[in-house]
């Protein structure tokens, strides 16, 4: 019995840990923040079928690869344009012929290009190595962002699974909680009766109190599985909660 009391001293250890780590969550300070005890029961919010994978766009990460993408795939415009020099016309100016190879030819009077045409002849493959890198930077975001998805759907998966097998491993450990509680009742009768020894008493008594804080142990993983699946999600799971943009 005394061993039993010291681990429920330790387990207060552990709380207070837990609600000082809320305190800091909801913005208070630790000192002073209190959260009422109370036994844990029932089971987390129940999920519906069918969860929509666009409340996946609500995620940090992945908003922040998906722009990285959009973000590389403009560098690549930047670098083309640099193909096109800018003309600078002359006072006379007038297009003579609408063949655009014309506007280099030194025997069009018409045109008086700038010093910008020269360059995008003679960079010495500057401008093709930079359209290959922006090329690449595009894919490399572009594969950062897919493995950024595939992940989200993989802690999706994770956390669903993980609340699928632990319900119905509850439903067993609630059976055995029973058969437990069940078991000592009857124990504790045959000692008041005479029939047995206090040891057998205290035998079922701790085969229920380790059922009992396995059964609890059990909806703390599932209450912390729920919400790392809402964290998976960017939030909750239903569609209404999908952001307009």
């Amino acid at each position: 019995m005394e061993e039993t009391r010291a681990q429920l001293i330790d387990l207060g250890v552990q709380r207070e840990q837990f609600v000082h780590a809320i305190a800091v969550l909801v913005g208070e300070p630790a000192t002073g923040f209190h959260i009422a005890e109370r036994p844990i029961a029932g089971d987390p919010p129940s999920i519906p079928t069918g969860v929509p994978s666009e409340l996946l766009e609500r995620r940090p990460d992945i908003a922040a690869a998906e722009r990285r993408v959009a973000s590389a795939n403009a560098l690549i415009g930047v670098a083309k344009s640099a193909y096109y020099p800018t003309i600078f016309l002359g006072a006379g100016a007038g297009v003579q012929s609408s063949a655009i190879s014309k506007i280099f030819n030194s025997s069009s009077a018409q045109w008086s290009a700038g010093p910008s045409a020269n360059e995008v002849l003679f960079d010495a493959g500057r401008r093709r190595a930079q359209m290959d890198f922006a090329v690449a930077q595009r894919e490399q975001a572009t594969a950062l962002y897919r493995e950024q998805v595939l992940s989200a759907f993989r802690d999706v998966e994770d956390q669903l699974s993980a609340l699928r097998v632990l319900e119905q491993e509850a439903s067993v450990q609630a059976k055995a909680v029973d058969a437990a509680q069940k078991s000592t009742e009857l124990s504790t009768l045959r000692y008041k009766r005479g029939l047995a020894p206090y040891l057998e008493v205290l035998t079922n008594q701790t085969i229920e109190l380790t059922d009992e804080r396995a059964a609890a142990a059990l909806i703390a993983r599932r209450i912390v599985a729920s919400t790392q699946l809402q964290m998976a999600l960017g939030g909750g799971w239903d569609s209404v909660q999908l952001p307009a943009n």
